[in-house]
């Protein structure tokens, strides 16, 4: 269902001449309005951020969006009625497309019939040799990029689209798309043809025929490697289609068919495309077109300081524990959109809470805080002071840890959350387009006060600058740990480099580069590097394989140390992964005191950290409650006070002792609860409570009884403990709230 979001106070009442109606989207690149034209025509009017406007390169793919939308035409794309890609906000307007986009459309209707989806397909398939014959590549065919009227389906969001051949704004080792349906050579960087859209066109069928992607879902590192090396999961697509649908996705471009070949083979192009439309879809796009004539503009006020009445508790659906139990589905989560607005509020009514069951009360919120859209981006939160520093629709904003008013709020300083990383007190990280618009690294220290660039540390002339080129680690006694890539020397004003990743390290005093070594190719922004530090040695983690043969079997967790301050290798790690990587991996497996290093995986490791030798393992015949043992594994570890904590299987918690790995308690499962550990955040360890997330909130587990003393009912995406207000800090769909830290 379409959500029309009130304009805020910030938004223009027209742009070109056309009056704005509402919001429709709001994300990292810029927001889409709902709009209407002086002669009355609706309009779908898309803008972009004056912080990316500033890059030459973002406003060249903004106007080849434009071209790429013409050369589409209006039969199979958005009818462009007005643009401007040179205006100081560069804007876009298409015609109102009347109907869902295909992930709606699957959500509301369930997976669509054999008919439906050959008839899509076709169209889909015309529609993308069209653009073919015009040399154009789409680059981002996805089901949310396509809108399904009554007429047939239309591409929108051709942001990356751009003329085959053409490596100028995508250069070779990026890979730019959406990692579910990528296609192998798209997700290793490499040359994307006409072949690839194919690819991204099977995966999109699949997904209208089952509901799911033929590579599942998680995070971007792991979909990569299901895209580069695993078979489709093709469950649930009728016995007709999946021939033709297996070999558009082979990993061999070649041997994938072509448009006009797949426009033949799924079709035979009789009938009108609303006859092979289920009833509830077509309800919907009519529903759709009525709504669009009878919406009255509303703008949101200024934000003001005030007491509001608490977010209504979120009710949880079915249970990873349910789910387990059923069956061994696939969980696709749905990650709900804010208004951006600021607020706060205090839960009053403690008689209200002492009333409920002792089962589930759960603790006061000290205050709640609405911050808006995230975007795509892994939630943030930086402790920076008394501060919390968090990426919201494109800025940076900082609340305060103890109460929850909103500090400050920074406009167009990054492009992306991880350029920038703190220490507890301070943020660092790049800053780009530099003061003289050169496209190299500069890294700057920015202002704790008010989160503005107010001191430049260093310029890097032989790195690129943009925010796919760089990713901030670690900031730790005062030196900057980074990834970049390498620029092509010579090329000063322009964002060329070449496919050569580096780890280096800059001290934050003299802006001195201390060291620099070469890692492999890697995604900044995807999760794929976990850094820690302990004394006088940084501790690295990826997911990579120790055999260099891109076709050997299985996947390894690469754990290597290395000195701050010189980079000099002190050890070197592989440990197998063990589990089935159609499994998403654990984004956050590093946990580290003075004596080993703790990471997990299908068991709990402990490594010396002295010279990386296994000090010992737990695991071993443990029945952790899943029926495939190659889906067994233990959650992201967590350690304090010589324990070690990790959520195991579907079962609970267990606290292991640090030095022996000997099992000292495991938590005591409360039957009555139908919840399951989330196994990809590490515990929280308060002096009271260890706090684990669960798939329906935050679970409470008592230190001395070992039992869960509530749990606090929210959608959560990440929790984080600031310590010096003691306070424990969630992000919970696009509301931070702040629980006592016990």
């Amino acid at each position: 269902m379409t959500m029309l979001a009130p304009l805020t106070h910030d938004d223009p009442v027209e742009i070109g001449g056309h009056r704005l109606l509402a919001r429709l989207g709001h994300g990292g690149m810029g927001t889409v309005y709902l709009a209407r034209t002086p002669g009355g025509r609706t309009l779908a009017l898309k803008t972009m951020h004056a912080r990316i406007a500033t890059d030459p390169a973002a406003r060249t793919r903004f106007h080849l969006e434009t071209d790429a939308a013409r050369i589409i035409g209006d039969h199979h794309g958005a009818t462009v009625v007005d643009a401007d890609p040179a205006a100081e906000t560069p804007w876009l307007a298409t015609e109102y497309v009347l109907g869902p986009p295909l992930d709606d459309a699957v959500a509301l209707c369930g997976p669509l019939p054999e008919a439906s989806v050959r008839a899509l397909g076709a169209a889909l398939a015309g529609a993308l040799a069209q653009l073919h014959a015009s040399d154009v590549v789409h680059r981002d065919l996805k089901p949310s990029n396509v809108m399904v009227t009554a007429y047939g389906p239309k591409i929108i969001d051709f942001g990356i689209a751009r003329a085959a051949g053409d490596d100028r704004l995508t250069r070779t080792g990026t890979a730019a798309g959406t990692p579910a349906f990528m296609s192998p050579e798209q997700a290793t960087g490499q040359e994307h043809t006409s072949a690839g859209d194919v690819f991204a066109l099977a995966g999109v069928l699949v997904f209208a025929a089952t509901g799911h992607g033929p590579f599942g879902t998680g995070q971007a590192a792991d979909l990569l490697y299901r895209v580069r090396y695993a078979d489709p999961d093709l469950a649930g697509v009728p016995a007709a289609l999946s021939p033709v649908l297996a070999r558009c996705l082979a990993k061999d471009p070649t041997q994938r068919p072509t448009t006009r070949e797949l426009v033949a083979e799924l079709h035979d192009g009789r009938g009108e495309f609303a006859d092979h439309l289920p009833v509830p879809l077509l309800s919907d796009i009519a529903r759709r077109a009525t709504e669009v004539w009878q919406h009255q503009p509303q703008r949101l006020p200024a934000p003001v300081e005030g007491p509001y009445p608490p977010t209504p508790p979120v009710r949880p659906g079915m249970s990873r524990r349910k789910l387990l139990s059923v069956a061994s589905g696939s969980l696709v989560g749905v990650g709900a959109v804010g208004a951006w607005v600021w607020s706060e509020s205090r839960r009053a009514d403690a008689d209200a809470q002492n009333a409920e069951s002792a089962s589930n009360k759960g603790p006061r919120e000290l205050w709640r805080a609405s911050i808006g859209s995230l975007g795509g981006e892994p939630p943030l939160l930086l402790p920076v002071g008394n501060s919390i520093a968090t990426w919201r629709s494109g800025a940076f904003v900082a609340f305060s840890a103890k109460t929850g008013k909103e500090l400050w709020s920074s406009h167009g300083v990054v492009s992306e959350s991880h350029q920038v990383v703190s220490d507890g007190k301070n943020l660092y990280g790049s800053y780009f387009p530099d003061d003289d618009g050169a496209m190299t690294l500069s890294v700057h220290a920015f202002a704790p006060s008010d989160g503005t660039p107010h001191r430049r540390i260093a310029r890097l002339t032989d790195y690129a600058g943009a925010y796919e080129d760089t990713e901030a680690l670690i900031a730790v006694d005062d030196v900057l740990c980074m990834v970049a890539r390498k620029r092509v020397p010579g090329h000063d004003k322009t964002a060329e480099q070449t496919d050569d990743w580096y780890a280096l390290a800059i001290d934050l005093r003299s802006g001195k580069k201390l060291w620099e070594n070469g890692v492999q190719q890697l995604a900044p922004g995807s999760g794929s590097f976990a850094v820690r530090s302990v004394g006088s040695r940084l501790i690295f983690f990826r997911y990579e394989r120790e055999d260099p043969d891109p076709n050997a079997p299985g996947i390894d967790m690469h754990v290597f140390a290395a000195d701050l301050r010189s980079g000099e290798h002190v050890w070197n790690r592989y440990l197998p992964w063990e589990v089935d990587f159609s499994t998403y991996a654990v984004p956050e497996p590093l946990a580290v005191d003075e004596q080993h290093v703790y990471l997990a995986g299908a068991y709990v490791w402990a490594l010396r950290l002295s010279d990386g030798e296994v000090a010992w393992q737990f695991g071993d015949n443990r029945n952790i409650g899943h029926g495939n043992d190659r889906a067994r594994r233990y959650g992201a570890p967590a350690v304090k006070d010589d324990v070690v904590y990790a959520a195991e299987g579907i079962r609970g918690l267990v606290a292991l002792n640090a030095v022996t790995g000997e099992l000292l308690w495991e938590e005591q499962e409360d039957l009555t609860k139908d919840e399951a550990p989330d196994l990809d955040h590490p515990p929280v360890v308060g002096t009271k409570y260890v706090y684990a997330k669960t798939d329906t909130g935050i679970s409470a587990i008592d230190l001395r009884s070992h039992k869960s003393s509530w749990t606090y009912q929210s959608s959560l995406s990440r929790f984080a403990a600031h310590e010096g207000t003691e306070r424990l800090i969630c992000i919970d769909g696009s509301a931070m709230t702040a629980l006592p830290l016990d």
